[in-house]
């Protein structure tokens, strides 16, 4: 049986690749380039760029697990060359343009549409203003393929918004968490964190407890599908992978 916080952490790992595949694809990183942005500052704007005209304190509440001084450098290198929220919007029409391109080949499309959207309509936004940001955005492209490359960037901002809530009940923070995750140093290194730095077995069991309240939270709009049709999702999933890594 597939319980529907079964399904949020099944579907993780695959969320998380399908959306780094777009944006470490060639292109989209040939085109930030275009923008005059650094790879740094694309990436905090790209992302944060749908919460407006906002400070970057604000920004680095919302983002959690970027160190505050980095997401102000790459919030504030960005706004000197184009308004975050139009990066942002340049990100997502990006995003439509790769789902058409690479996306909508995939012969079970449809299906994964009809299975995704009831997920990300059942999200509850409390506690998450990206996700709510993202979801607010209107989408420029209506074919299958780019509606398919939205739904699953938005039910991965929609994990790492839970993640993040998560871990902060757990009283952790966010390098905390980090650090006592499967990347380490490594991972607080390329999120902008300067040591010293905690030590990671003290707190791996209290972050095992954050994984799981995050799996119970994110399940809640999984609740949507029955258990056939969350199966069937994760399975999807994996087949889009698949399709992608040919």
């Amino acid at each position: 049986m597939v319980t529907p916080e079964q399904a949020a952490a099944n579907a993780r790992a695959g969320l998380a690749s399908l959306v780094g595949t777009f944006a470490e694809s060639p292109q989209t990183l040939r085109r930030a380039r275009l923008m005059g942005l650094s790879g740094w500052a694309y990436h905090v704007a790209a992302r944060a760029g749908a919460l407006g005209d906002v400070r970057p304190e604000t920004v680095a509440a919302a983002v959690g697990f970027i160190a505050p001084d980095a997401v102000t450098d790459g919030w504030e290198a960005a706004a000197k060359t184009t308004p975050p929220v139009e990066v942002a919007t340049w990100h997502l029409h990006e995003l439509c343009r790769w789902g058409a391109d690479e996306l909508g080949g995939f012969p079970r499309l449809a299906r994964l549409l009809e299975l995704a959207g009831p997920v990300v309509s059942a999200v509850d936004c409390a506690g998450l203003p990206l996700f709510a940001a993202w979801r607010a955005m209107p989408v420029p492209d209506a074919s299958p393929g780019a509606q398919a490359a939205v739904a699953l960037n938005l039910l991965h901002e929609h994990w790492l918004g839970v993640h993040l809530v998560a871990v902060r009940a757990s009283g952790l923070t966010p390098l905390q968490a980090i650090i006592a995750g499967p990347e380490g140093e490594t991972g607080a290194v390329a999120f902008g964190w300067q040591p010293p730095y905690p030590q990671a077995g003290p707190i791996v069991r209290r972050l095992m407890w954050a994984e799981s309240v995050a799996g119970s939270l994110a399940g809640q709009a999984y609740a949507a599908l029955g258990r056939a049709e969350r199966i069937e999702l994760i399975g999807l999933l994996k087949s889009l992978s698949h399709h992608l890594a040919r």
